[in-house]
């Protein structure tokens, strides 16, 4: 009996092996089946590849921090409409077909159009402008659906825009809305700024372009009816701004831009959300999502940083002095 109960319990030492190193077979498999795995990402932007470099930049760096080597394990979709909203739902129906694993883009427009191009393929918008009030989710905290990520906050510093024009412009009594059409969170913004806009004694006068074309109207339009003028964000291309930027100097009409690339180039000054940090982070959050994390369940997150950028150059020519007290609070001032 002696004997069988040690050849019972060799027996069962020996099936606890094989137990044990079919498991570490298994998991050595699936983690090797993870390294070999190649996925698919697409970047659908609506306006140029040059209208936020540094961002675009900063989202690709961290993916590759995180493991993803385009041309190892990494495939890129990068489509851009060029500031053409409508050339949007066509990219998106593209990607689509490319049987992307996700789909990471930029602004409200891009986002309704992913989502009107599919129900399934995870959607990652780094800056919406009032997901709920545009209907892409249902909540921030329980998006539902397949899209999540950052909302641009930008109802929320409309007043931050009208303090800074008013500390530099003397004697600000109107200010022109330059947005788009085709971008229901223009809108709503432009909705916010008048209410803000009352409380400070302020008017706004909002000029909405349908497209590029109609932008040197527009900006005469925005003259002849305000002493200065605020661009809401992603208002067409990167090219349209540097025009916008060139027309302002014109007609010597003082403008807020976002993002701060704007204000090298030439525009007066620009406050908004930091996104090199937000781009950043969204691939943290695609990161997750390609591991298996679904966006109905990951909240929708507001920027936390925020960049005041100044040209004093652009100042000086319009006839302006930046007050100190801006001086200070920026982050970034161009000679």
């Amino acid at each position: 009996m002696d004997i069988v109960r040690e050849l019972s319990s060799r027996s069962r030492f020996r099936f606890a092996l094989i137990l044990l190193v079919l498991a570490l077979s298994c998991a050595f498999v699936n983690a090797d089946e993870q390294t070999r795995r190649v996925y698919r990402i697409a970047f659908v932007g609506g306006t140029s590849p040059s209208t936020f470099p540094r961002s675009v930049i900063a989202l690709w760096d961290r993916l590759r921090e995180l493991g993803y080597i385009e041309g190892q394990n990494l495939i890129i979709e990068s489509r851009w409409a060029d500031g053409h909203p409508d050339r949007l739902p066509g990219l998106m129906s593209e990607v689509v077909q490319r049987k992307v694993d996700v789909i990471i883009t930029w602004g409200t427009p891009a986002a309704i159009a992913a989502k009107e191009a599919t129900a399934t393929i995870p959607i990652f918008d780094t800056a919406m402008g009032d997901p709920v009030g545009t209907g892409l989710v249902s909540s921030l905290d329980r998006p539902g659906g397949n899209l999540t990520g950052f909302s641009g906050g930008l109802t929320d510093i409309c007043g931050k825009w009208l303090e800074l024009l008013q500390e530099t412009i003397p004697r600000l009594s109107t200010v022109a809305v330059l947005g788009d059409t085709g971008n229901p969170a223009h809108r709503a913004q432009a909705q916010e700024l008048r209410s803000v806009a009352a409380e400070r004694g302020l008017k706004i006068v909002a000029v909405y372009l349908r497209e590029p074309e109609a932008l040197d109207q527009a900006m005469v339009q925005a003259r002849r009816t305000a002493e200065a003028l605020i661009v809401l964000s992603a208002t067409q291309s990167l090219t349209t701004q540097r025009r916008i930027i060139t027309l302002a100097a014109k007609h010597k009409l003082p403008a807020m831009y976002l993002p701060r690339d704007t204000v090298v180039a030439g525009g007066l000054m620009a406050y908004g959300p930091d996104f090199v940090v937000l781009f950043r982070r969204s691939a943290d959050y695609v990161d997750k999502i390609l591991k298996g994390a679904r966006p109905a369940d990951i909240p929708i997150e507001q920027p936390t940083q925020y960049i005041l950028a100044v040209n004093l150059k652009t100042a000086k020519s319009l006839g302006l002095a930046v007050p100190q007290s801006i001086l200070v609070r920026a982050n970034e001032v161009v000679q």
